[in-house]
């Protein structure tokens, strides 16, 4: 469908992460500039940031004297709104809560398009939600502004129902999803050894400490790939246990390094605590993943997930998180070749319907609606 507009419109997209590691966001903007929108993806540059590669969008990064906290938020948000005010755009898209505000009054003062997408529940965090003042904070801001973004998109049917029972907006759903596209073994020093692989965010609630113990009867290696705050809990849970033999903590990696190892595994971990609204109703992109690799894997007995297993039996479910169901788990695919086999041949289907190639046409069809 081509734009009525001649100029092509341009968007910002505002997050408040240093852009190397967010996958969703790089496969949003450059879906849309393939598209043909002018794309620009704004986050913040931090004191470990590495230098961006290129892209087929513009990217900017913000320096900000706070890294972490309330002040953080509130510098970003201010340096946020000031490098956008005098920005030529046609629209601006918000990426969560953290950054809703300044968006806002910029569309209001340019009186420009705004979309919100909603990656996360936002306000329903654990570590929004165990910190009572910080919650109500954030609670004020999604009753106050969701409302006024009639535009908008999230990951999962549950968190847009919500989202239309509370406020009355309709939004779409537009899963991050992988690109659909064949993977080979390659030479990682990997085959042959059974690898279980725990990739992403390596902070609280995430059944580390769960999954660390269970390791002690489970004949496999495991792999974790990532960073965050329960790093430290982490190392001590491997050394407490004795098992610096087959726990590896193997460090950050970029989405296509990342891609090369999760190919080499044999089970995917993904396991979340159900500590609030935002983890009951997640959808991973890690659950993706390991299907478009065809790999089996342990997840939870969830809403989202278990829609999709549903459909095509991808993943051993639990219900909740112990070390013993953990460890069942991963046994129950380690040691039967019928039920590996069959999970992994299902992978094999549902790859060919949860893939970025036919959800990228629900996003361009979504930004070409509003500016067309």
């Amino acid at each position: 469908m081509p734009f009525k507009n001649p100029v092509l419109p341009s968007i910002y997209f505002t997050v408040t992460n240093d852009l190397s590691y967010d996958q969703r966001m790089i496969r949003i903007c450059t879906s849309l500039a393939k598209a043909g929108f002018i794309v620009t993806l704004v986050g913040r540059k931090m004191s470990g940031s590495i230098p961006l590669r290129q892209m087929p969008f513009k990217q900017k990064r913000l320096y900000c004297f706070f890294e972490k906290g309330k002040l953080f938020y509130a510098e970003y948000n201010l340096r946020l709104f000031f490098y956008l005010l005098f920005k030529k755009m046609d629209g601006i898209c918000a990426i969560d809560l953290d950054t809703i505000i300044p968006c806002y009054y910029i569309s209001k003062l340019n009186k420009i398009k705004r979309i919100l997408d909603a990656h996360e529940y936002f306000s329903q965090q654990k570590e929004v939600l165990s910190r009572k003042h910080i919650y109500k904070f954030w609670q004020r801001v999604e009753k106050k502004y969701i409302p006024l973004y009639p535009n908008g998109y999230t990951v999962g049917s549950y968190i847009a129902a919500s989202f239309r029972q509370q406020y009355g907006v309709t939004y779409e759903v537009i899963r991050n999803l992988p690109v659909l596209k064949e993977y080979s073994k390659q030479a990682t020093g990997l085959q042959n050894r059974k690898i279980v692989l725990y990739q992403g965010a390596v902070n609280e609630s995430r059944g580390l400490e769960y999954l660390i113990p269970a390791m002690k009867n489970i004949d496999a290696e495991l792999h974790i790939y990532g960073d965050g705050n329960f790093m430290d809990k982490t190392k001590k849970l491997i050394a407490i246990n004795n098992l610096e033999s087959t726990v590896f903590i193997k460090g950050k990696l970029l989405p296509d390094q990342l891609d090369t190892i999760t190919s080499q595994a044999t089970i995917g971990i993904n396991l979340v605590e159900n500590t609030g609204l935002n983890q009951y109703y997640s959808l991973a992109n890690k659950f993706f993943d390991f299907i478009q690799h065809e790999i089996p894997q342990v997840t939870m007995k969830y809403p989202e997930y278990e829609q999709v297993n549903n459909q095509y039996e991808v993943a051993v479910l639990i219900s909740d998180l112990k070390e013993d169901n953990i460890e069942n788990a991963i046994n129950r695919l380690l040691k039967s070749d019928e039920v590996y086999d069959s999970l992994r041949k299902n992978c094999g289907e549902a790859k060919k319907v949860f893939n970025w190639q036919l959800e990228e046409k629900k996003l361009v069809t979504f930004y070409k609606k509003i500016f067309g």
